[in-house]
């Protein structure tokens, strides 16, 4: 053991000369993912650090479509000094100037005189919320106010009643935790609200009481008292543990995304990384052979040169993490502006431990195979030349190491980033992109040595396929490295451009144009032979809506039956009909007689229904309005929510329902020069009923798609990147090769025209090669995530696919180019004596 230490380190001492490309390799996808590490920690973090300010006090209860029971106030009264109600909803802001009307969908925020109970609302121009709401003041945020033409002392309508605009809105200190709107953001007093028409029992709105606690609060303990007392009513409990849960989620889920992307870009590091090694002890060749004459045994050599690789890997690994580490913190500023949260960016160990322990991990999977092969160097090399003349597979100990190592990697990557069962997914698709390249490429030197045998009388091209087809390693490094690169490059492309394809075209071509809600019980007859009489106007769906949370399965507690699905998450639509709509799909079971009036009956989403394990005859309670239904599964039908049309996860029949205060929904299908006059008529006659353009909000989930799309996109950029590292150190593995090579062309007679254009032709089939496959992988995994995952059609489209195989065989050209000059400068008569 001492003995190989003192070697290994007398080797080191000559330099690290080959192992440039692996230090390079190495740190940068180390750093790669030390950087995603550490921004997503910050985030983290930053939502803990202001998590009562997001929130906008230590613990919020939500309900939805009602406000607090008596019960539920003077709990709230025991447990907390002070408390804040806030009422959000969407509505349509109306101005009227100069003979025109101005309409404008917004998500408003009626409060109290104690919002907010932590942090400032700042507002242009500066005055205290109080003054701007006094009476019937409002502030808005600045978007609405331009589109609707509006400046302070401007009066606008919510509803029935006038409201007078005072100020802009800067800053919310709790809006980063109100989640996704649909529309730009209004306060005004919730007692400035009565008579308006949009808060009456049945309207679609939610109250969240903020609390603001003693400091020593057990959270924990108080979460579950309320559920305990309050669950079955519809409580939803958030506290400063988790202030803003979707962003965290957001947050979580494209670290996740970019996490694995970086641990794509270090895997194909690894190629690089065992390219390095393989070409650094091809040329200890002699030197391993001599050592075996002096009496060295197989382990003592495997621990030479396992120790040297030891060492460059902690240098490497230490370069990664001071660079992955040490970017976040000089862009600070940049991210703090462009993330819409608080970030508390610093020094965190745990990301660093995390992203060195994967760059630790790849190295020595991707260096151990090589390593194990220096055990069947003989003596006898000394009088070869030949070190790929060695057994192709090492010892079977080696090769168990390497299967128990790859399952580290992969469930280190899916514990440490913070979606593990998607970060699960993610590895195993990249190991299984990794194993198909290799396939492909195995097939493609198969396929390139025949093809030059039988080519005739096209010398460059056959000298071409000959490389390719060659025992050396640069088509395998090329197609790996590059080819992993551009097929995570492509699986993006393809599932943004499908994306986009089903939510900007195909979308608005079945989605109605409008979605209206809160229409009151006495409205929808007028508002129905509105919309009739429109020839304009080719459908019209109306519903009535409640909502409800699913409280309990056959008796049980919902969660202990079907667990966390998503319609367990919060309150969920429910309608009533007496007969089943023509666009209803029974899949199972019965609908009730029209004048069915007996025990309350229930059909569910059968999709919905089969995930969550129900089957007909299950009794399932609802809460509606704080009041429990209790109802039998007699039928499943089929529901499509892609469509954005009306559905409802659960519908029931009308005598369930008798008396429970309700609006209806409608959505209006009709052709885009009837949509101004339809919101026109509609608006005036029903100030109380929201319009919801479903184009705005198909541009609001596009505008999200589009920044997810980017982050994901720049990951495979950096992995592309890495590739092109990884090939630039192939192509100077290679250079020896090469030079030998044209020797040996020139001393025939080949012009050096010639052979720089059997290089170029070389280079130009590898980068199409490694396009194609990567070509064919990423739109494969691209179909994959459409069909199985997102469950939608796939269109292959071509623009981006002959980007991809045009960047391949650009990279390789210009990797091949700077290392063609010098084979073609040196003299033949000097490389061949070398050889003598």
């Amino acid at each position: 053991m001492r003995a190989a230490a003192r070697i290994a380190w007398r080797e080191l001492r000559g330099g690290s000369k080959g192992f440039r490309i692996f230090l390079i390799c190495l740190a940068l996808g180390v750093a790669a993912i030390a950087a995603v590490g550490m921004v997503r920690e910050s985030v983290r973090q930053g939502l803990m650090r202001e998590g009562a300010t997001l929130l906008g006090g230590d613990a919020e209860m939500e309900f939805t479509y009602r406000f607090a029971a008596k019960d539920e106030l003077a709990w709230m009264e025991t447990v907390a000094p002070a408390y804040s109600a806030v009422v959000d909803f969407r509505s349509m802001a109306v101005v009227e100037q100069n003979g025109q009307v101005e309409r404008g969908l917004t998500q408003v925020k009626s409060v109290d005189a104690a919002y907010p109970l932590i942090g400032a609302v700042e507002l242009a121009p500066s005055m205290s919320l109080a003054e701007a709401l006094q009476g019937n003041g409002a502030a808005m945020d600045r978007i609405l106010a331009d589109r609707l033409g509006l400046t302070a002392g401007d009066s606008f309508r919510l509803g029935t009643n006038d409201f007078t605009l005072r100020a802009i809105i800067e800053r919310e200190p709790d809006g980063a935790g109100d989640g996704f709107r649909l529309g730009p953001r209004t306060l005004v007093r919730t007692n400035a609200l009565d008579g308006s028409g949009l808060l009456e029992p049945g309207t679609l709105f939610s109250t969240k009481y903020r609390l603001l606690l003693p400091e020593n609060t057990d959270l924990a303990a108080l979460k579950a008292e309320a559920e305990a007392r309050f669950d079955d009513s519809g409580l939803r409990w958030r506290d400063r543990r988790n202030g803003a849960p979707g962003i965290q989620e957001f947050v979580e889920r494209v670290g996740a995304f970019l996490a694995l992307v970086g641990l794509a870009g270090l895997i194909v590091g690894g190629i690089g990384v065992s390219a390095a090694v393989r070409a650094y002890l091809s040329g200890k060749t002699a030197t391993i052979a001599t050592l075996r004459t002096l009496g060295a045994d197989r382990r003592t050599i495997f621990l030479i040169y396992l120790g040297q690789i030891a060492a460059l890997t902690l240098t490497g690994v230490a370069l990664g993490l001071l660079l992955g580490g040490a970017l976040p913190l000089v862009l600070a500023a940049f991210i703090e502006t462009r993330l819409p949260v608080p970030v508390a960016v610093a020094l965190y160990p745990r990301p660093l431990a995390e992203a060195a322990l994967s760059g630790v991990l790849t190295a020595l999977i991707f260096t151990l195979w090589p390593l194990a092969q220096t055990e069947n160097v003989r003596a006898a090399a000394l009088f070869r030349t030949a070190f790929g003349r060695m057994r192709p597979w090492p010892r079977p100990p080696y090769l168990l190491t390497l299967g128990l190592l790859l399952v580290l990697l992969v469930g280190a990557a899916a514990l440490v980033s913070g979606a593990p069962w998607l970060a699960l997914y993610m590895a195993i698709g990249v190991l299984c992109t990794l194993v198909l390249l290799a396939l492909m490429t195995f097939a493609i030197r198969t396929l390139a040595r025949r093809l030059a045998r039988a080519v005739r009388g096209r010398p460059i091209l056959r000298l071409a396929l000959g490389a390719i087809g060659g025992p050396r390693e640069e088509t395998g490094s090329v197609i790996l490295s590059l080819g992993l690169g551009l097929t995570a490059l492509t699986a993006v492309s393809q599932i943004e451009a499908n994306l986009r394809e089903a939510i900007i075209r195909d979308l608005p071509g079945r989605a109605p144009s409008y979605f209206f809600v809160d229409i009151q019980n006495d409205q929808l007859q007028g508002f129905r032979a509105r919309l009739d009489e429109d020839p304009a106007v080719s459908r019209l769906d109306t519903a009535p809506m409640l909502r409800g949370v699913i409280t309990r399965i056959n008796g049980r507690p919902a969660r202990e039956t079907a667990g966390d699905h998503w319609v367990l998450s919060g309150d969920r639509g429910v309608t009533y009909a007496a007969e089943p709509s023509p666009q209803t799909t029974v899949t199972a079971g019965e609908w009730w007689p029209a004048d069915y009036t007996g025990e309350p009956q229930i059909s569910f989403a059968a999709e919905e229904a089969e995930e969550m394990g129900l089957k007909l005859g299950d009794d399932l309670t609802v809460n509606i309005l704080g009041r429990d239904i209790t109802g039998t599964l007699t039928s499943f039908r089929a529901v499509d929510f892609s469509t954005a049309g009306i559905g409802f996860i659960m519908s029931m029949n009308p005598a369930a329902l008798a008396g429970a205060p309700h609006t209806h929904i409608a959505t209006v299908y009709a052709e885009a020069t009837a949509e101004a006059a339809i919101l026109r008529d509609l608006a005036s006659a029903y100030p109380n009923i929201t319009a919801v353009r479903v184009r705005d909000a198909i541009d609001r989930v596009s505008d999200v798609l589009s920044g997810l799309a980017a982050a994901v996109g720049y990951g495979a950029v950096a992995t592309l990147i890495m590739g092109g590292v990884v090939l630039i150190g192939t192509a100077g593995a290679v250079e020896r090769a090469r030079v030998y090579e044209a020797a040996i062309l020139k001393t025939i007679g080949g012009p050096r025209g010639r052979i720089l254009s059997t290089f170029a032709l070389r280079s130009a089939l590898l980068g199409m090669v490694a396009g194609g496959v990567a070509l064919f992988c990423g739109t494969l995994a691209s179909w994959s995530v459409m069909t199985f995952v997102i469950e939608a059609d796939f269109t292959f489209h071509t623009s981006p696919a002959l980007a991809i195989v045009a960047a391949g065989i650009v990279a390789t050209l210009l990797a091949g180019a700077v290392f063609a000059w010098r084979p073609l400068a040196v003299r033949p008569a000097r490389v061949l004596r070398n050889r003598d």
